[in-house]
């Protein structure tokens, strides 16, 4: 896969996933324009809405009402080392579901591939090119 980023102005930097632009912002206190998320947010969103993903497919899968579901995702910080030091997920699941589907339902999240990334991070590697002139 290849994402390329690019710098709109002031401190806004959107990436290229394709045919779709994520675009980024700064919070206005960090002088940004706050128009967008920070890029942190995102990847928190990312690992949340891939959660919910699962979530969705789980309950799919059996003709479970979507509608009445949800997922909510916390996070607790390292105020020390200024990192998320556990991150909660929590299904919400409708009325009628079955409690017998609960450890599934649990298993199913622990699918999600920003999860598992995280249970088995890449190597970073990072290099400088020269842009082409013009």
């Amino acid at each position: 896969m290849e994402i390329t980023v690019s710098f709109p102005g002031n401190l806004r930097v959107d990436a290229q996933v394709g045919p779709y632009t994520v675009r980024t912002d700064q919070p206005v206190a960090a002088g940004g324009d706050g128009s967008a998320p920070t890029p942190f947010a995102l990847f928190l969103a990312s690992l949340a809405t891939c959660a919910g993903i699962y979530v969705l497919g789980f309950l799919r899968q059996r003709g479970m009402d979507a509608g009445a579901a949800g997922l909510r995702m916390t996070t607790e910080e390292d105020h020390e080392r200024g990192l998320v030091s556990k991150v909660v997920f929590e299904v919400q699941v409708p009325p009628d579901f079955p409690e017998k589907y609960e450890p599934a339902i649990v298993r199913a999240v622990q699918q999600c591939a920003v999860k598992r990334h995280l249970d088995a991070p890449p190597a970073f590697e990072t290099r400088v090119s020269r842009a082409l002139p013009g």
